[in-house]
């Protein structure tokens, strides 16, 4: 190969790498001293972008000067950094004491709402920025060209790690955020005003992100798919190079960029999954990245996040059980066509919601990934009865299950042996390459057009008799799970949430468990993909992506996180939300963001759990208060 066209390619990676290093650098700065998983990190990007193409074009044209172009970019930066502060003061401020979960649920509120306003404001169609005075033309190298303005992106990452290196270390500001990244309930029993320092925290985080956006101008067109194509590779930089450290981040920037240049020349059939393998090894290599360190607070004993105890339905309950069940089953005779396949989708996503609470609240381990399971069993199920085998539906939906359980298990191998916003990032890149084989795999899977022909049997092709067979299936499958709940597996669940090394030191094989307990919620989210695959009539890739993945989340967050049943209340009252009152309005996504917001703040302990305030409290023996 060409040794010019390989330092080019280098050069090229280095670009990128520098690029994806500003970004994330916000990003880690953000989390280590606030630990919220910040969604909205890509919403500040792709604000960046759009106020530099609106902007400098502006500046352009009262001085025609790079120092006019560069002055543009900085004073976007500026804006979005002021932006995250609003937001910070308005919203972050008033959830930091809730479960991390909701954090990361209003993040993604935002998400949806920034979307909606640049919609309105700049339109659907993409905007080109201009180029960079006196950086138009290209440099000669090796007797190649390359464009000026990327060596100047190559720079611009090791001038901000230095940047930050000196903010870091030379002032206090950089002090309390090295320690607060260490132990932030340290920093603030010593007296350091916690509020001033995650506001400030949140400018820079908001600024480097918008800056890395601004930069973007001259090379990519601003869009508004801009905030979820890169908040992914963000937070693969983030994870990799260990949460908390920036100097970690930059060498994770490097790696990737690298990767990304010269992956798509050896292995151009699994370009989108390498980033994710990368991950997934350094998270089973290092479990806290290649710089990261433990954070000094998990060790503490907190109130768990998840279900705090158990009980069997009270009369009141068990009638209103009662009543919900001859609901479901009274839908077809009073509904019409649209409102039978709503009630079917709705329970779908109930048992796949039941299925990841059974992860979260039973056994503490938080899925950003939980649809790769659900789309492991619809791919399944869909191949099964389109492919060559031509199987009937009643195999496909057995069968449904146990892919899902495989996947799980094989993946839950690894996942098991972390914890917290690691493990969580673990399932994220598993879910990522699963996604990846299901788009690129297009002799099997269709990529990104899907399988196509996924019909019921002919005995259910009516929407009625398959609606029933949809609720049959899953009240079984939930009233097993919940069963399970209540067994001695669930307690043993519990008891290595709360305290694993106390289960590990009472004899408890606490991994083996966990692993169990992943590959079971694996199983029950297949079968809720197998059914939602004759449904929905076809497959594709989004029924693995990471939106797909945040509303499996949202349910159970918006049900209560800390009730059995609430994902159930969740999936009714988030599908229902999303899927028949936003769509009345052309702006259902701030709608919808607005609505999630909205509830974290008003139930923080989501729909289901806010009821149990309104319980009459009666003495009890030294038990927390229990859950339905």
């Amino acid at each position: 190969m060409d040794p010019s066209f390989l330092v080019l390619q280098s050069l090229s990676g280095l670009a990128s790498a520098s690029s994806l290093f500003v970004i994330a650098s916000g990003l880690t700065l953000v989390f280590g001293v606030t630990r919220i998983v910040n969604f909205a990190h890509g919403s500040f990007y792709m604000l960046g972008a759009y106020l530099a193409v609106t902007l400098v074009p502006r500046l352009l044209d009262l001085s025609y000067s790079p120092w006019t172009f560069f002055l543009g970019v900085i004073l976007s930066a500026v804006l979005v950094g002021l932006v995250g502060v609003a937001i910070e003061v308005l919203l972050l401020r008033r959830i930091y004491r809730v479960p991390e979960l909701f954090q990361l649920l209003a993040t993604f509120g935002i998400v949806l709402i920034v979307q909606d306003v640049v919609l309105k404001v700049w339109g659907p169609v993409d905007i080109p920025g201009p180029r960079a005075p006196g950086l138009r033309h290209g440099v000669e190298i090796l007797g190649q060209r390359f464009p000026s303005y990327e060596l100047l992106l190559i720079g611009v990452g090791p001038l901000v790690l230095g940047l930050l290196w000196l903010v870091m270390h030379r002032t206090r500001f950089g002090v309390l955020v090295r320690a607060a990244t260490q132990d932030r309930e340290m920093v603030g029993a010593l007296g350091v005003n916690q509020a001033r320092l995650f506001t400030t925290t949140l400018f820079l985080g908001a600024f480097l992100a918008g800056l890395g956006g601004a930069l973007q101008i001259p090379r990519l067109p601003a869009n508004s798919h801009m905030d979820l194509s890169i908040i992914t590779d963000a937070f693969v930089v983030t994870v990799i190079g260990g949460m908390g450290s920036v100097t970690g981040a930059f060498l994770a920037a490097l790696v990737i960029g690298q990767l990304q240049a010269f992956g798509i020349l050896i292995f151009p059939k699994v370009t989108l999954v390498l980033v994710f393998l990368l991950m997934a090894v350094v998270l089973v290599v290092k479990p806290w990245g290649l710089l990261g360190k433990p954070d000094a607070a998990a060790s503490r004993t907190v109130a768990p996040e998840g279900i705090l105890g158990l009980r069997r339905f009270r009369p009141p309950e068990r009638i209103l059980a009662g009543l919900a069940v001859l609901l479901v089953l009274v839908v077809p005779l009073i509904a019409d066509a649209y409102k039978v396949k709503v009630a079917t989708e709705i329970l779908v996503f109930a048992l796949a919601a039941f299925s990841l609470q059974f992860l979260v609240g039973v056994g503490g381990l938080v899925s950003f990934g939980h649809a790769a399971y659900f789309g492991i069993g619809a791919y399944a199920a869909g191949l099964l009865v389109t492919g060559p085998f031509k199987a009937p539906m009643e195999l496909a939906l057995a069968l449904a299950p146990l892919a899902g359980a495989a996947g799980a298990a094989l993946f839950g191998f690894f996942i098991v042996r972390l914890s917290g916003i690691y493990l969580a990032m673990l399932t994220l890149a598993f879910a990522q390459i699963v996604y990846a084989v299901c788009f690129q795999w297009v002799e099997v899977t269709g990529g990104d057009n899907g399988v196509v022909g996924v019909w019921p049997a002919a005995w259910a092709a009516s929407r009625g008799t398959y609606y029933y067979v949809v609720a049959a299936v899953v009240l079984a499958a939930i009233v097993a799970l919940r069963r399970v709940i209540h067994a001695p597996f669930g307690y043993t669940l519990r008891a290595a949430r709360d305290s694993a090394t106390r289960a590990d030191a009472i004899g408890i094989d606490v991994r083996t468990h966990r692993w169990l307990g992943f590959t079971l919620a694996g199983a029950a989210a297949g079968l809720a993909g197998g059914l939602y695959a004759f449904s929905k009539g076809s497959i594709d890739p989004t029924m693995i992506s990471i939106p797909q993945s945040v509303d499996f989340l949202a349910m159970i967050l918006v049900g209560g996180i800390q009730t059995v049943m609430g994902p159930l209340v969740g999936a009714g009252v988030f599908h229902a939300l999303k899927d028949v009152f936003m769509p009345l309005t052309e702006f259902w996504r701030l709608a919808l963001g607005a609505t999630i917001i909205a509830m974290v703040l008003l139930f923080p302990r989501g729909i289901a759990g806010a009821t149990l305030s309104l319980r009459p409290r009666r003495p009890a023996p030294a038990s927390v208060e229990a859950s339905a």
